[in-house]
């Protein structure tokens, strides 16, 4: 089955790749020739995620389907939450990113943190969300150099190291997004 991946993100495609395997195949928006910025205006993770689906749909008309990510941590009142690719600034660097949160948190002892992952499939005009959360906390310093974003600085409850200090296939076992992705191969594999 073919669908559209709301993303250019090869970080993201390759993860979702392998937790689809070969029954699905994927393809990007410059595969469909979207080049568009797609935006993200709304103050939920749900939200986004929706309208980035709702965009390739009404756009190009193909079955596609979208992810948005956040980072909320609790004593931060869920920063950065809906803004986490774009914490430290415009430049969605994810070392400034971690910089930030870290220099934020320096005088927090409460480092609780849960991702959360809403994936929105737009199949022939229906929509359906799927969501994935992981628990955790953010450790003091970076770690590790597998992942992207935030990985090298959250470590999963009741483990002893980051997302960034696994491989993609451990990462995979439990990450939010493979939640999230679980309830969405389990609804396609229905259809």
């Amino acid at each position: 089955m073919k669908l559209c991946f709301a993303t250019n993100n090869l970080n993201k495609l390759k993860e979702i790749q392998a937790l689809l395997g070969d029954q699905f195949e994927l393809v990007t928006l410059s595969d469909i020739g979207c080049e568009a910025d797609i935006p993200e205006p709304f103050e939920t993770i749900a939200e986004n995620s929706a309208a980035k689906a709702r965009y390739v749909w009404e756009h190009y008309g193909i079955n596609c389907f979208a992810d948005d990510t956040g980072l909320e941590v609790a004593a931060l009142s869920g920063e950065p939450g809906v803004h986490s690719a774009y914490y430290a600034g415009p430049q969605r660097d994810a070392n400034d990113n971690m910089d930030l949160l870290l220099s934020k948190l320096a005088a927090h002892s409460d480092r609780s943190a849960r991702f959360l992952t809403v994936i929105t499939l737009v199949m022939n005009g229906v929509y359906q969300q799927f969501a994935g959360t992981v628990e955790g906390n953010i450790i003091t310093e970076k770690r590790g150099s597998n992942g992207f974003g935030y990985d090298p600085v959250f470590m999963p409850a009741d483990l002893e190291r980051t997302f960034a200090e696994m491989t993609l296939e451990e990462k995979s076992q439990l990450s939010h997004r493979a939640r999230a992705f679980a309830g969405l191969v389990s609804f396609l594999k229905q259809l």
